[in-house]
């Protein structure tokens, strides 16, 4: 027997049965640089007495633009990407590789659950594969593509990740679309049961990707500003000293993004997820820093879901040693029944036991108003902020405007709210008052907003 021919056929078979994934793949990574792990393995599925060709998953390592990742795909070309204990055993031997090397991870995702015949088999495989990723949260990056349609306990892995791409053919649901179309008494496409925009409250969708190459480009771009991989500081010529005149006109959350971060180097995530929250990676002067801007025409009220997007992401930054820097503009938390009978205290606390892990810099910046927990959270010296700016036009106080002044001025009962209000903001929430008592260490013009930090994050760096 000639065993090179044989061996030749046999790869023939299993490069066949992948030929998708590995195009899915190789659009990914850095050219001729995957190599795969347990490429022969396979199992028999005696329910439809079919072979599974490298257990429905190809698992490897690769470089995106030199940085090395280990790559786990799920082939929908056998048996629709059934999982199998065989198949999630397999992942988990690529999960143990990239904690031993503190390696980033890459799912690319695309299965309709369980293989039919598995059983509990499958299920144990699962508890295997899950706690082996939950365990590397916060240990070594996860991305997660959302290639196409994830059902079932795979999608635990997507909800696991730091950070999850969805294509345009992405859905992600716990179950069955149908079933959870069905049972809620609807009729829905899938893609209105677990597409991106179906998920918009799920704190799942971090990216919306054209495609995989756009994928790639994010994935380059987060781990260039992560300092384990891409350094704490880097040279790479931005202007440590410009100024920003245009932020005296406008100092909205878009144009401290583009005149703050250093050019090409900033990368939203979540936009989908409060919106009104907005949760940035980039640098500073050449610095890494994690950035969370506020994005409302009259400030942002807290709720649930916005105070847990902020408290994941600050929780992120104190895995991977990046400075949080607030840009401050909200009224606290959000004065209605809904939010009252919500899990919003809850998310509160969650968020300062996360500060807490912050072992470095935390700087704010009031830019527009800092209102009762709105300070205390996201501003206060107490909480842990080492540096803390107020633009001059800025708000800082217990109350907003209107209800300030009801209570302070309660006694002129004849006078016009609106000018109550006025010299409520003109007498109290003036941010000199805080800086009178040392809680708000310089009030500057938005145009040098840009100076101060760099050189606070110079100060504090690690």
């Amino acid at each position: 027997m000639d065993k090179i021919k044989l061996l030749q056929a046999r790869r023939a078979k299993v490069l066949a049965a992948g030929t998708a994934i590995r195009k899915a793949i190789s659009v990914c990574i850095d050219a001729d640089s995957f190599v795969e792990l347990s490429g022969f393995s396979f199992s028999k599925n005696d329910f439809y007495d079919e072979e599974a060709e490298g257990e429905g998953v190809v698992t490897g390592f690769a470089t995106i633009d030199g940085y090395p990742v280990y790559i786990a795909a799920q082939n929908f070309a056998v048996m629709h990407g059934g999982v199998s204990e065989a198949g999630c055993e397999k992942m988990l031997k690529c999960l143990r590789l990239a904690e031993k090397n503190s390696t980033p991870v890459v799912y690319i995702l695309h299965s309709l659950g369980v293989q039919v015949g598995e059983g509990v088999a499958a299920l144990e495989g699962f508890a295997k594969l899950l706690s082996a990723a939950a365990r590397l949260h916060g240990v070594v990056p996860q991305f997660a593509v959302v290639e196409g349609e994830v059902y079932g306990q795979s999608a635990l892995l997507a909800a696991c990740a730091d950070f999850t791409f969805f294509l345009k053919e992405g859905v992600l649901a716990a179950d069955s679309p149908l079933v959870i179309s069905a049972r809620s008494g609807k009729n829905l496409p899938k893609e209105e049961v677990g597409g991106a925009k179906a998920l918009s409250k799920a704190n799942i969708v971090s990216f919306e990707a054209a495609d995989l190459s756009e994928v790639r480009a994010d994935i380059r771009k987060i781990l260039d500003v992560l300092p384990d991989y891409g350094a704490a500081v880097i040279e790479n010529g931005a202007d440590l000293n410009a100024v920003l005149p245009a932020l005296n006109q406008n100092c909205g959350a878009e144009a401290l993004i583009a005149g703050v971060f250093d050019k090409d180097t900033a990368v939203e995530i979540g936009k989908p997820y409060s919106p009104e929250v907005r949760c940035v990676l980039g640098r500073i002067g050449g610095i890494a820093a994690a950035a969370v801007l506020f994005d409302g025409e009259e400030g942002v009220a807290l709720n649930e879901n916005n105070v847990a997007k902020i408290a994941a992401f600050a929780e992120f930054a104190s895995y991977y040693s990046l400075p949080f820097i607030t840009f401050v503009d909200t009224l606290g938390v959000r004065a209605d029944l809904e939010t009252n009978n919500s899990l919003v205290l809850k998310a509160v606390f969650k968020l300062l036991e996360t500060y807490d892990l912050l072992e470095n810099a935390k700087i704010a910046v009031v830019t527009g108003r800092a209102i009762g927990l709105g300070y205390t959270l996201f501003a206060a010296k107490s909480a842990g902020f080492d540096y803390t700016y107020a633009f001059a036009n800025a708000q800082i106080a217990l109350f907003d405007g209107v209800k300030g002044a009801e209570i302070e001025f309660a006694g002129e009962a004849n006078a016009d709210k609106q000018k109550l209000a006025a010299r409520y903001a003109d007498e109290n929430a003036d941010p000199v008052n805080a800086a009178k008592n040392g809680y708000v260490d310089n009030i500057i013009e938005p145009q040098f907003v840009r100076q101060y930090l760099i050189a606070s994050l110079q100060m504090l760096l690690k």
